[in-house]
């Protein structure tokens, strides 16, 4: 039972959900089967229980029809009848979190019945949930889009032919609707393009972007964000795209689903790693500077309000190549709470030992990281490597030797290491070794080094490695 598609969607319910949909089941408009009621109960508390072991469909149909043998084919319908409840029971949820959505329907139904009476309530209380409508994403203006269409047919301007209708504003929320997501969803392909090579067919692509390049959309924020997202992708080399498209998220960034304006930001990031990559140093700086704005805004967060470990990790290392030591501890410290449970303890950990690291405060490094076994693989990987520069750093060559060998068969021993990504820690094991045997000021045996680590197709720690080796040259 544990592997059907009901069990998996039950699953997926929070405590309060799973109340409400017990009350849905015992709803007679919904539902008129007592073995449904008894079937969502069953697996409900299996799911509560936290058992592991799979429920027995016989002793279940026990429970559903005492008196009657087991009916695979029955039973089979129960389970598909309840999936489809639980899926209906979804669809009313986002109908009910959304008021603006149940008023547009509320005035299709009113057209479509033709109940005059109706007709100023509902389009009252259409236009007030649409004032309320906090968020401007293509979406709002597709449900402006349909509160006009849905006045249009109520107040019957067809047969009006004479009057002024509001057909313009039909027409131009349908516009501002289709150029935001069609843009939207080019800076995706173009993202996506970057990874896996496709050709995707985008009709009126060049004509969408020849319009909005001589019209000033700056009024509509979900336009003119994208048009910009689409200009940093296409015309990289001219920053004032970056800049613009700051300014507006700085500005707009809170009119969006937190989801949305997430993905915004992720755009405004990737270009600033893509420059500072190609040696625009400046470009980490405006990294450090949206991480700070998300952080200001919560919109980094989850609904939960939780951090992503690896958001909480990246913040906190482009704040150390900036040199803000101080302003790292305070953010763990601020932050570590935020954390998800399961990840915390590895996330504070290993990055309080990075802190100490950039902070040159080896002995607490060693501290923080000797005895930990983090469950996380990348995070054993990432913690095993700044050892052996602490190591070494602290010229401790016996621990830095036994270090080389554990990380040797620990790399080894883990099949779900990808061969490629094996060999570059591997690298950086054979390379740490061979500094720790030159002598400073042997230039020979350092440009020899310096030579094999350049040719070398992959190596952790190459920054690390380069900076050792111009330390030993003098």
């Amino acid at each position: 039972m544990i592997n059907t598609k009901v069990y998996a969607i039950l699953e997926y319910m929070s405590k309060l959900e799973q109340n409400k949909f017990q009350k849905f089941v015992l709803s007679p408009y919904f539902n008129k089967s007592e073995e449904l009621v008894s079937l969502a109960n069953a697996l409900l508390g299996h799911i509560n229980s936290g058992s592991k072991k799979d429920m027995d469909k016989e002793l279940l149909w026990k429970q559903l029809v005492p008196k009657k043998p087991y009916d695979d084919v029955r039973f089979r319908k129960f389970c598909s009848d309840l999936l489809k409840l639980a899926e209906d029971f979804f669809v009313l949820e986002m109908l009910e979190s959304n008021p603006l959505h149940k008023a547009t329907y509320l005035m299709e139904a009113v057209g479509k019945k033709k109940m005059q009476r109706l007709f100023n309530s509902s389009m009252r209380s259409a236009r007030r949930y649409s004032d309320q409508q906090q968020h401007q994403s293509a979406d709002y203006f597709y449900f402006q889009y349909n509160i006009e269409k849905n006045y249009y047919n109520l107040t019957d301007s067809d047969s009006k032919r004479t009057e002024k209708t509001n057909i313009e504003d039909i027409i131009l929320n349908l516009d501002y609707f289709y150029l935001a997501e069609k843009l939207r969803l080019l800076c995706s392909v173009i993202s996506r393009q970057s990874i896996v090579s496709h050709e995707y067919k985008l009709l009126f692509k060049d004509e969408i972007i020849q319009y909005i390049s001589q019209h000033n959309f700056e009024q509509i924020p979900a336009i003119a964000i994208y048009y910009q997202v689409y200009l940093t992708q296409t015309n990289a080399e001219q920053e004032e795209h970056y800049f613009r498209l700051k300014k507006y998220l700085k500005e707009y960034s809170l009119l969006f689903p937190q989801t949305e304006a997430n993905e915004m930001y992720s755009f405004a990031m990737n270009y600033c790693i893509r420059s500072f990559n190609k040696g625009k140093k400046q470009f980490l700086q405006e990294l450090f500077d949206i991480y700070v704005d998300l952080l200001d805004k919560e919109i980094i967060f989850s609904e939960e309000g939780e951090l992503s470990p690896w958001h909480f990790k990246n913040i906190i290392l482009t704040a150390l190549e900036l040199g803000h030591y101080d302003w790292s501890e305070n953010f763990v410290i601020s932050f570590k709470d935020q954390l998800p449970e399961e990840f915390r303890r590895n996330a504070v950990t290993y990055n309080l030992g990075q802190i100490y690291f950039y902070k040159k405060e080896y002995q607490k490094v060693i501290e923080q990281l000797r005895n930990v076994e983090y469950e996380d693989l990348a995070y054993n990987l990432d913690s095993k490597t700044m050892l052996i520069f602490t190591y070494y750093e602290l010229d401790e060559i016996d621990p830095l030797y036994s270090l080389f060998e554990s990380f040797r068969v620990y790399l080894n021993r883990h099949k779900d290491i990808a061969p490629q990504r094996r060999k570059r820690y591997l690298n950086l094991i054979r390379f740490t070794k061979k500094l720790t045997k030159v002598r400073p000021g042997d230039r020979k045996s350092l440009e020899k080094i310096q030579a094999e680590l350049e040719t070398t197709d992959g190596t952790v720690g190459q920054k690390w490695l380069r900076e050792k080796l111009a330390e030993l040259n003098g």
